[in-house]
């Protein structure tokens, strides 16, 4: 991804996560129920994005440049909570991202049990109907990405696979939505034949989706630096 962004004009940072490849500390997770997505863990990787923007703008030589964060999955709590304590950071692209607490995401995923068929086998309003009522498995404090969503004006990318069973697609539309309602400037795209996995070469799609809406981003920031 930071390669095909490159070679498009796309300055990119990438980094391991902590305790993983070359990064120092330690890993949490990948167990549910570890401090993986627990909101602690949450927000020092949110702080580790965070500090990795400050790095990659200090090393541009135009300042004026927009700058986002990308992610996929778990980074549908991490982003926002990044943007939220980063005012450098001026938009977001977020692939496979929940817009659901914690919580309901596990309650979800644990409701599919990685069944690559199972929404050949269950219906929208099953699965919302479990995640609301299904008993957490496991006692920590959920976090909802909403809280820090409704608090910021950049603009979002998500995309998503319409077979995820990871997280639960429908739900995070909806949800979506209902910011875009009060005046966010979300956007989502949904790819209804993919899964969860909608970042990898099988699916270029995606990636060219997201690198046209990233140029948008820039021109806009173009126009908006030359009225001045």
């Amino acid at each position: 991804m930071a390669s095909f962004l490159a070679k498009n004009g796309i300055a990119v940072l990438t980094y391991d996560k902590r305790g993983v490849g070359k990064s120092g500390g330690v890993y949490a997770g990948p167990e549910a129920g570890t401090n993986n997505i627990d909101s602690a863990n949450l927000n020092l990787l949110a702080l580790d994005a965070s500090a990795a923007s400050n790095i990659l703008l200090a090393h541009l030589t135009d300042k004026n440049l927009p700058t986002g964060l990308m992610g996929f999955s778990q980074a549908g709590w991490i982003i926002p909570l990044a943007a939220k304590k980063n005012s450098q950071i001026s938009f977001m692209v977020i692939f496979s991202g929940p817009v659901v607490t914690t919580l309901e995401q596990l309650r979800f995923q644990f409701y599919t049990q990685g069944q690559s068929t199972f929404w050949e086998t269950h219906t929208e309003a099953e699965a919302r109907e479990h995640i609301s009522n299904d008993p957490d498995r496991y006692q920590f404090a959920g976090t909802d990405p909403r809280d820090a969503l409704s608090t910021l004006s950049i603009p979002g990318l998500w995309i998503f696979g319409g077979k995820d069973i990871q997280i639960p697609v429908g739900l995070s539309i909806e949800r979506l939505n209902v910011l875009k309602a009060k005046g966010k400037p979300y956007h989502y795209q949904l790819f209804p034949a993919l899964g969860h996995n909608t970042s990898s070469n099988k699916s270029p799609e995606t990636l060219h989706y997201a690198l046209r809406w990233i140029k948008t981003i820039g021109e806009a920031n173009k126009k908006s630096l030359n009225k001045y």
